[in-house]
C-alpha cells in the first residue's frame, strides 16, 4: 500500500493551506481567508471519510492528521487573536493561551505516560471533540463576522462556550487519565 494515498494527500493540502489563510489575513483578504479555512475544513471531513471508505488507513495519516487539525486550529486561533491586524473582532488572549495550554499538556502527559507507565491508547473522548468541533465553529463565526466588519454577540457565545469546553474536557482528561495509570 502507498504510505501517500489520497486521503493522505488531502491531509497535506490543509498544511499547505495554513500559509494562505495566515497571509490573507494578514493582507485583510477576509473573504479569502474564510474560503481557504473553509475548504481546510472539508479536506478534514473528506480525508476521514476517503481512509474508512477506501481501506486507506495509514500510519502516516494518523499521526498527520491530527496533527493537521491542530496546526490549523492553533494558527488560526494566533491569528484571529493579534493585535494589529485591523480585524473587528479578535479573540481573547486568555482563550488562545488557554487552548493551546490544554494542548500541549495533552501531548505531554501522552508522553510521560507512554515513557513511564508503557504504550496506552488514549482516544478522544466526547468532551474532546466537542471541544475541537466548538474551536472550529468560534473560529468560522470570528472571521465571518470580521468579514462583514460587524460585532456580534454569537462571537462572545462562542468564546465563553469554548471556555466551558475547554475546561470540562480537561477535567475529563484528568480523571481518564488518572485511571489508566491507577490500572
Amino acid at each position: 500500500m502507498t504510505v501517500l494515498t489520497t486521503a493522505n494527500q488531502l491531509t497535506l493540502l490543509r498544511v499547505l493551506l495554513i500559509p494562505a489563510f495566515v497571509i490573507l489575513v494578514v493582507y485583510g483578504y477576509l473573504g479569502w481567508a474564510l474560503i481557504v479555512l473553509i475548504v481546510a475544513g472539508l479536506t478534514d471531513a473528506l480525508d476521514g471519510l476517503i481512509a474508512r471508505r477506501t481501506g486507506q488507513k495509514t500510519n502516516l495519516g494518523a499521526w498527520l492528521d491530527p496533527m493537521a487539525d491542530k496546526l490549523l486550529l492553533v494558527t488560526t486561533f494566533v491569528v484571529l487573536t493579534l493585535p494589529g491586524l485591523g480585524l473587528r473582532n479578535r479573540l481573547p488572549v486568555w482563550l488562545t493561551v488557554l487552548i493551546i495550554s490544554r494542548d500541549v499538556l495533552i501531548v505531554l502527559t501522552v508522553a510521560i505516560v507512554n515513557l513511564a507507565v508503557g504504550p496506552r491508547t488514549f482516544r478522544p473522548s466526547m468532551y474532546g471533540k466537542t471541544a475541537t468541533a466548538l474551536y472550529v465553529v468560534t473560529c468560522l463565526v470570528t472571521l465571518y463576522f470580521n468579514y462583514l466588519q460587524q460585532a456580534s454577540w454569537v462571537i462572545d457565545l462562542c468564546v465563553y462556550g469554548s471556555l466551558a469546553i475547554t475546561l470540562v474536557s480537561g477535567v475529563d482528561y484528568t480523571v481518564r487519565v488518572a485511571k489508566m495509570i491507577n490500572e
